[in-house]
């Protein structure tokens, strides 16, 4: 790529607001991994579509990388620029456009909040259901270049389910409109879905419309202790049975430890080595009733060793605070993450196979695991200590991340669940993927990127 004179693009874009100050370079240059140095080549903030569109466009025409930036809450690189791109950021497009109250849709631009979406349908008397512990900062446009989960997976699936129409711009500056927010449109290849979870390797979202729907009955949160990581799967498939669940995530002791040294409150007087958070309907007496005897019967197996329901609203967050707190709490560790899946059905053997990899190859590594078992995706972060220095470091959880693909692919698994690949991941894409997938994923990214100027270096 070439170092052109960014007064061209002043005077080609007079009112574009550029951000070129040291400052503003590290701040938008990269994401939540902080693993590579900044040094992007100036920060673009358009305010419409047609600035997107000019500023791919003078990237291809200058021969410039652009790396497509949100909330930059990414755990792989993605939004990483390091290599002298122009950061094109979406957070000054960040209205709501519309609502349809027959479609039940809502129509935004891709840098608003996900945390402000949920309010807007709420003033709508519905929600957008997809939900995570980053719903403040993280932006929509950057949920759909990473088809986001989040922790209510297990009832409304990924944010894939939930986009209905999408505006892109592509690598070659060309304006898309996706899908137009149809239920039903049997007219050949839906473009739509190539775009969700592409990472910004083959354009930019410049306009989503978001399926809404209603508002899930009153709830409760259920805590559990559970003793040893084989009555995980017998804890769930009990509460799947029984209750009619939104969320059922599990996290251990050490999660637990960082957590409430980062302020939370510990829920119990003793410790347990793992803990199981569910969110279950409780519009009734009855459901409440039957949640109580799902805790007993649990009990009485032995699943569980100590239990707490939730009495109020207040009490809810707190207990939700215990296992979407984790990753807030580990960020000033810098730790080494995975975030892998597998089928629902296969979690047993690979809990127990993945224990048995952490704990001979981790010894003496803070190991700390949480995730959503109701969907089969599992996030285990490995702490530096501090006697080893950070290259040392990534290098051993590299060594290990190797091993851990083997395990993955014997289990029919995926290196990544919901986090991307960015930079990160890149070196085990083959692991889940064939050659021939990968090699027709490249001619995709070819014809809607032919420069190669979209997100260089990510994914492949």
């Amino acid at each position: 790529m070439n170092t052109p004179s960014l007064a061209d693009l002043r005077a080609s874009l007079p009112g574009l607001k550029l951000l070129t100050e040291a400052a503003e370079l590290e701040h938008y240059g990269r994401d939540w991994t902080r693993r590579w140095t900044p040094a992007p080549l100036a920060i673009a903030l358009p305010a419409s579509a047609e600035e997107v569109q000019a500023l791919v466009r003078w990237a291809n025409a200058a021969g410039v990388a652009v790396v497509p930036s949100g909330g930059r809450t990414g755990l792989s690189g993605g939004a990483v620029a390091a290599n002298g791109e122009l950061v094109i950021s979406l957070e000054r497009m960040n209205r709501v456009l519309g609502f349809d109250a027959v479609d039940r849709t809502l129509t935004v631009q891709p840098g608003i909040a996900l945390e402000a979406v949920h309010n807007a349908a709420r003033g709508h008397g519905l929600i957008y259901p997809v939900d995570f512990g980053a719903r403040g900062s993280c932006q929509i446009g950057g949920n759909i270049a990473t088809n986001a989960g989040g922790i209510r997976v297990i009832r409304y699936g990924n944010t894939r389910n939930w986009i209905a129409g999408l505006k892109v711009v592509t690598g070659a500056g060309e304006l898309l409109d996706l899908n137009r927010g149809l239920i039903k449109n049997a007219t050949g290849y839906d473009l739509r879905h190539l775009f969700i979870g592409s990472e910004g390797t083959l354009g930019i979202v410049v306009e989503a419309t978001l399926s809404l729907t209603d508002a899930p009955p009153p709830s409760q949160v259920l805590l559990f202790a559970v003793p040893h990581m084989d009555a995980l799967m017998q804890v769930y498939a009990t509460c799947r049975a029984r209750l009619s669940l939104s969320a059922f995530e599990f996290f251990t002791d050490r999660a637990l430890h960082h957590v409430a040294a980062h302020g939370a409150q510990r829920p119990f007087g003793e410790d347990s080595p793992y803990y199981v958070v569910t969110e279950f309907d409780a519009a009734d007496e009855a459901a409440q009733a039957q949640a109580l005897a799902v805790f007993e019967h649990c009990l009485e197996q032995g699943w569980v060793s100590d239990g707490v329901i939730s009495q109020s609203e207040a009490q809810a967050r707190s207990l939700w605070r215990l296992r979407e707190g984790i990753t807030e709490s580990l960020a000033p560790h810098k730790p080494y993450k995975n975030d892998i899946s597998v089928r629902i059905s296969v979690v047993p053997a690979f809990l127990q196979a993945m224990q048995a990899l952490l704990t001979r190859e981790y010894p003496a590594f803070d190991v700390v695991w949480f995730g959503h078992i109701g969907d089969g995706n599992l996030h285990i972060n490995i702490v530096k200590p501090a006697e080893l220095d950070y290259p040392a470091f990534i290098a051993e959880c590299e060594r290990v991340t190797e091993l851990m693909c083997e395990v993955l692919q014997q289990h029919g698994g995926s290196i990544s669940a919901e986090h991307g690949i960015g930079l990160v991941k890149k070196p085990y894409l083959a692991s889940a993927r064939s050659a021939e997938e990968i090699a027709l994923m490249r001619g995709i990214r070819a014809v809607l990127d032919p420069n190669g100027v979209m997100n260089p270096g990510k994914l492949f």
